[in-house]
């Protein structure tokens, strides 16, 4: 008990002045390190840390070198203020944080929050004035492990009754508005070679690459149809492909008191930046935002209005952004539109202001309506007329209707030609011409865009069963067609 009173006398005495000039001087300390680092890798040469570039800006966002491309990042806050995160709501999450961790050291609830330790401490400190927190120990680098007091631990209680969230500090609605402009894919314009690179692993005929091109490059809505098995939802996946960077998204967003999460791991595929190489790295970056690959989200059969509204999520006061704005800056693929268990005229009675607009409106659970943007490339994928879908009016707002047509005669040996090596059968153009003219010729069947892949999986499947080796043969193929082709 003497030893951790002489521990809080010593703390208390310390001049309030002196903890933000050593977190500076460390900040420098840290950053000159890792210059001399990579200049040291690098030759001698003098290189900028790309990292440590934004950390000079004082606007909400900042733009870096990042490969080939310039992308929007987001720096790291220099002060709360700056961050969008006031006294009150750190406090909030610190004391929620600590009631259920029980005890962490002070860069520890920095990270849990995703701010810099320098933002952090003083809120400690204030805490430990408050009798909101106490000491329980020492810990490296000049930090404190820190746990609840009676009176923190009554006010966490408290403050989880009414928001349980205790996650990475949110930014606010204007910081994410401001993030999907300045990463809107309508100021991405991709040519004819974004698009081959993209669709690389198909087989696009070049006149549909020319009526894919300008849709892709409006960053608007399209309608794909055609028959099933054509490769429409195949297209429809690879088109964000063709704008070929990332973005950032944040983890969650603050909105009058109620909290939003954003980024989705069933969704968003992360892209960490690359480490800046230096011994003690020190990121300049904002680690509330997570750096993802542009989102293409394919929904079917299973979307419901539910989805395009703010749900609550587990928790207290902690609601779950809907699809369209976690695809913002990406695509939202609708496959099977249609055949979804809402009907086309709720959905499009929903989307069709936002589709023209480029913005939405979400109410909140606390009744809060807010507007937010709609910025995403959608694609309606079906096998049925649009015009039996939906009315003029709607289509007006989708500038581009493409039909995916069956494959001709030429294309679909070229798909044999192609799929075949990639199942470890070896191509042969004899047993192709008997499968088309027997199976198709005489048979006035349509070829179909899927069906060269389907069968030739008939075949290994039917051939490691019957311990054979797969080969494209008239006798595999006769048995792949009569099961394949059965009931059409």
């Amino acid at each position: 008990m003497m030893n951790s009173a002489a521990t809080t006398e010593a703390a208390e005495a310390e001049p309030d002045a002196a903890a933000p000039a050593q977190a500076n001087d460390l900040d420098s300390l840290l950053q000159r390190i890792n210059s001399l680092a990579q200049n040291e890798a690098k030759g001698g040469t003098p290189a900028p840390s790309r990292s440590a570039e934004p950390a000079r800006s004082s606007t909400p966002a900042a733009e870096a070198q990042v490969g080939d491309d310039t992308e929007w990042l987001p720096p790291e806050p220099a002060s709360l203020d700056a961050a969008g995160v006031t006294d009150g709501q750190l406090e909030h999450l610190v004391l929620k944080c600590l009631a259920a961790f029980g005890d962490l050291s002070g860069r520890d609830v920095a990270q849990q929050h995703c701010l810099p330790f320098r933002l952090v401490e003083p809120q400690l400190q204030a805490m430990k004035l408050a009798q909101l927190v106490a000491f329980r120990g020492s810990a490296p680098m000049n930090d404190y492990v820190y746990q609840l007091t009676d009176l923190g631990r009554e006010r966490a209680k408290k403050l989880n009754e009414v928001c349980s969230y205790f996650g990475a500090a949110p930014v606010t609605l204007n910081a994410y508005i401001e993030s999907v402009r300045s990463q809107t894919l309508t100021k991405l314009h991709p040519t004819e070679r974004d698009l081959k690179r993209a669709f690389e692993d198909l087989l696009i005929s070049p006149h549909m690459l020319k009526r894919l091109g300008p849709a892709v490059n409006s960053g608007r809505g399209l309608f794909l149809y055609g028959q099933p098995g054509n490769g429409k939802t195949s297209i429809a996946e690879r088109v964000t492909k063709a704008f070929g960077d990332c973005i950032w998204v944040p983890k969650a967003i603050a909105i009058d008191g109620e909290i939003m999460r954003v980024f989705d791991p069933g969704v968003h595929e992360t892209a960490p930046l690359p480490s800046n190489g230096g011994p003690l790295h020190c990121s300049a970056i904002d680690r509330r935002w997570v750096r993802v690959r542009r989102p293409t989200i394919v929904v079917g059969g299973e979307l419901t209005m539910d989805a395009l509204e703010v749900n609550p999520s587990s928790g207290v006061g902690v609601s779950e952004a809907p699809i369209q704005l976690k695809s913002n800056c990406g695509t939202l693929v609708i496959d099977d539109f249609g055949r979804q268990r809402m009907t086309t005229d709720e959905l499009l009675n929903r989307w069709i202001v936002p589709l023209e607009k480029r913005y939405d409106f979400l109410q909140l659970a606390n009744g809060t309506k807010i507007q937010v943007p709609f910025d995403q490339l959608i694609i309606f994928s079906t096998n049925l007329e649009p015009r039996d879908l939906v009315d003029d009016a709607f289509l007006r707002r989708i500038p581009y209707k493409i039909e995916v047509p069956d494959p001709s005669e030429e294309d679909f040996r070229k798909l044999l030609e192609i799929m075949a090596p990639k199942l470890d059968v070896s191509f042969d153009p004899d047993a192709a011409d008997y499968l088309i003219e027997t199976h198709y010729r005489q048979q006035n069947r349509p070829f179909r865009a899927c069906q060269p892949r389907d069968l030739l999986l008939q075949i290994v499947n039917y051939c490691r069963y019957s311990e054979r080796i797969p080969a494209m043969t008239p006798e595999f193929f006769d048995y792949a067609c009569e099961n394949y082709f059965a009931i059409m």
